[in-house]
């Protein structure tokens, strides 16, 4: 097998940043399936939670990388939320959460709506759509995470930004991915709802 310089060179002392990237990822990775498993416990919804946070770890690995949010992977997570969230009220009895969740993604989708036509805006609609998909489960949790969820992301990034700029690691045009800020958020929110 013909590897590349690059794959090579992760084998080799001090260049092993594939391996440091799956660290990481798994890492990450352990700390929200762990942190969901401790907030929801014996929640018949944690599974969906699960699901959805699984497909977000992916879509933020891939905003990360190339600044996209992919829309099958953005309709994966809606889909995972919102038929695992059918199927919950469906065995529970609890067909009537399942219109908080339903308000929870229009007032998502309507809210990032705003926020992307905005003059100078920077947000993109893969941001509009993810904001949508996660209103699934943070609307299935009640209007107060729902409200967390969104606030949040703003908050988080900001911080993040300001950092960057501070150290000089970006300049005030620079692009910088946001789906990382909205799948952060909406996890925070959840463990604290």
């Amino acid at each position: 097998m013909v590897r590349s310089d690059a794959e090579a060179s992760t084998d080799r002392p001090g260049g092993g940043g594939r391996r440091v990237g799956r660290l990481t990822a798994a890492v990450v990775g352990a700390v929200v399936f762990g942190g969901l498993a401790l907030a929801r416990g014996a929640d018949p919804a944690l599974l969906v939670f699960l699901l959805v946070a699984a497909v977000g770890l992916a879509l933020a690995l891939v905003d990360l990388a190339c600044l996209r949010l992919p829309d099958p992977l953005v309709a994966l997570a809606a889909g995972c939320g919102g038929l695992g969230l059918v199927a919950v009220a469906l065995l529970t009895g609890t067909l009537g959460r399942l219109f908080p969740a339903l308000a929870g993604a229009a007032v998502s989708f309507g809210g990032y709506v705003l926020l992307a036509l905005l003059p100078g805006s920077r947000l993109g609609f893969g941001d509009v759509k993810l904001a949508a998909a996660l209103g699934l489960p943070l609307g299935w949790l009640g209007w107060p995470t729902l409200a967390l969820g969104l606030l949040l992301p703003h908050l988080l990034n900001g911080v993040v930004v300001l950092a960057l700029l501070a150290a000089r690691k970006v300049r005030r045009d620079t692009a910088l991915p946001f789906g990382p800020a909205i799948l952060v958020g909406a996890w925070l929110a959840v463990l604290f709802a």
